[in-house]
């Protein structure tokens, strides 16, 4: 994968075990849904969770949202082998390793084989849910099949004891800015930031999506239907944006590879250039 790989703004959390709620999420304000078969299934119960979400993803439906499933790492043959199916988008490994996502690629080439999946279809987000996987980012990051990384940030910061607060504010900030440059430097997709359990707490919401926007992030996981408007007003580029990307990259282009400057007189590099592509096919893909 690659760094121009552009992933949903947003993506719905929806039990695995409540296929009720499958239609609506799926045909709703979500760019993706993701299909939970991990924490939100109980273990006397996943068989059913996992025939629940096969059969969903079996039907044929258009202008719906991007479906994905959430798997466990100890669980991941099981999972793979009943959601791996044309109708699917994309996983979410969670508690992510490097014995996980090695066994992940293993299945993932197996079962595309086996099912005439096209090549690189279904795409990996590695949730990050421990110390061991930070310090095995730099391995992780070059995984095969892995798309980009999201951040279980509940589970991360109970296994690094550290308590939410205003005073450890800047140590989880340090953190996520870890993710962001693995994935920067190893060429793969803007990580996805880590949804809010205070899901009516709208406000607050809104303030860390725009936090998590200047860290680098470009996609938000939700937890409820109210969280997703937020996520899209804030990581949407606007039409300002987009028509300043469009001027750069178009000076940029006419230039042919020499110096020029934007409509302000500052200068346009590659760094500059970088970014209003990025903007572009962030408009460009929604």
């Amino acid at each position: 994968m690659t760094g121009t790989t552009t992933l949903p703004r947003s993506f719905l959390y929806v039990p695995a075990t409540k296929p009720e709620l499958f239609p609506k999420a799926t045909t709703g304000a979500a760019d993706a849904v993701v299909l939970d078969l991990e924490d939100a299934v109980p273990l006397a119960q996943k068989d059913d969770a996992r025939a629940e979400v096969r059969s969903w993803l079996q039907g044929r439906r258009d202008g719906v949202a991007q479906q994905w499933v959430r798997i466990n790492a100890e669980s991941n043959g099981k999972d793979l082998e009943a959601v791996v199916l044309p109708g699917l988008a994309g996983l979410f490994l969670a508690k992510c390793t490097l014995s996980g996502m090695r066994d992940l690629a293993r299945e993932l080439e197996r079962l595309a084989a086996a099912r005439d999946l096209p090549a690189g279809s279904v795409r990996v987000v590695g949730l990050l849910e421990s110390a061991q996987a930070l310090v095995d980012l730099p391995a992780l990051s070059r995984a095969p099949r892995l798309t980009t990384f999201g951040i279980g940030e509940v589970d991360l910061l109970a296994d690094l004891r550290i308590t939410r607060s205003d005073r450890s504010a800047a140590a989880v900030d340090a953190l996520r800015a870890q993710v962001v440059l693995h994935c920067a430097a190893s060429g793969l997709a803007a990580p996805v930031a880590p949804t809010s359990t205070a899901f009516r707490d709208l406000d607050s919401f809104a303030e860390t999506t725009r936090l998590m926007h200047d860290l680098g992030f470009r996609s938000r996981t939700a937890i409820h239907p109210a969280q997703l408007p937020v996520i899209h007003e804030i990581l949407t580029p606007t039409e300002d944006d987009v028509e300043a990307a469009r001027d750069v990259v178009s000076r940029f282009e006419a230039a042919h590879g020499g110096v020029t400057t934007d409509d302000r007189g500052r200068l346009i590099d590659a760094a500059v250039v970088r970014e209003a592509r990025e903007t572009l096919a962030r408009a460009t893909s929604l």
